[in-house]
């Protein structure tokens, strides 16, 4: 007689394998891209670093009715 394929338990593995499996490769996904980019830090929102004419626009204009 032929055995039942699939026994809960050996459905649990097959998913835990597979889960594991799609787990590391998000990692080395991860991992590439952080090796991909500069290495620069972001501004942070408070700095003035960002576009000077953005700051000399807010006033600029007369509000319309």
């Amino acid at each position: 007689m032929a055995r039942k394929p699939n026994y809960a338990f050996e459905r649990k593995a097959k998913a835990k394998a597979k889960a594991e499996k799609r787990e590391a490769k998000r990692l080395a996904k991860l991992a590439a891209k952080a090796e991909k980019q500069p290495e620069e830090p972001l501004p942070e929102p408070g700095d003035d670093a960002g576009p000077a004419d953005s700051a000399a626009d807010d006033g600029a204009r007369p509000l319309a009715d």
